[in-house]
């Protein structure tokens, strides 16, 4: 806890519409160009990454550590190449990917969130996931995850679709910050997942602009006059689920 400044709770703002609800944080959702997202399947290429049954990365590009194993993520996420992770921009979008041109397909779709970033060569293709290996087994019949992942590369269909984490944001104060500066990953975006601007509202001053650090993890230089209790490393939750 720093002792010398404090910060007062924060309003989440979505999109243009003000919740009347006490949070940490002030957040504008990126509106969706209606182009953007698919109703309709798409054709992209999947690969897998890191150990068959895990994670992929060990937290990968987009900031979001350990928490890609656990709730809401359970592992089923994806690294992205530049049309996907976007330089960060794309993290915490949400898609349908499903495969049907190997046999051990199950043609049924999973739900999947980007948070990495895909080698240089996925960029080979115009669309490429690279998933992981929880999630590409998932693409496969009961007992022929194997098999799928033996195959390497395969092509899906992929759509954008919301988030549905049933669960509140999460922030995490990153270690970095001090009385002059805050950083903080933001998780568990229900709706369309990737952020378009995050701003503060300390009890002293206007709102503060945040820029983007990388991935989900947004930064703010902070002046003396704005101050709000504010605790590092931890978590911290929103009371409103949009």
């Amino acid at each position: 806890m720093f002792t010398n400044r404090n910060y007062n709770i924060f309003t989440i703002l979505i999109t243009s519409l003000i919740l009347n609800y006490s949070c940490f944080f002030c957040l504008a959702t990126k509106s969706v160009n209606i182009n953007t997202v698919r109703n309709s399947f798409s054709e992209a290429a999947a690969t897998w990454y890191g150990p068959p049954t895990g994670a992929g990365s060990d937290g990968g590009a987009c900031g979001l550590a350990q928490d890609i194993e656990n709730h809401p993520y359970y592992g089923y996420v994806s690294a992205g190449n530049n049309k996907l992770y976007k330089s960060g921009a794309g993290c915490g979008a949400c898609y349908e990917v499903k495969c049907r041109d190997n046999k051990a397909c199950s043609q049924r779709a999973i739900k999947i969130t980007i948070t990495d970033e895909g080698p240089g060569s996925s960029n080979d293709n115009d669309i490429h996931f690279d998933l992981s290996g929880k999630a590409f087994g998932a693409l496969a019949y009961s007992g022929q995850e194997d098999n799928l992942r033996n195959a390497g590369k395969i092509m899906v269909k992929y759509r954008r679709v919301k988030c549905n984490y049933k669960s509140n944001i999460k922030f995490r104060i990153d270690s970095g910050s001090n009385p002059f500066y805050l950083a903080f990953v933001v998780g568990n975006l229900n709706g369309y997942g990737d952020i378009a601007r995050v701003e503060l509202k300390p009890s002293s001053s206007d709102w503060v602009p945040m820029q983007r650090s990388w991935g989900v993890t947004w930064k703010a230089d902070l002046k003396d006059s704005q101050k709000g209790p504010f605790s590092a490393g931890q978590y911290y939750y929103s009371s409103v689920n949009f």
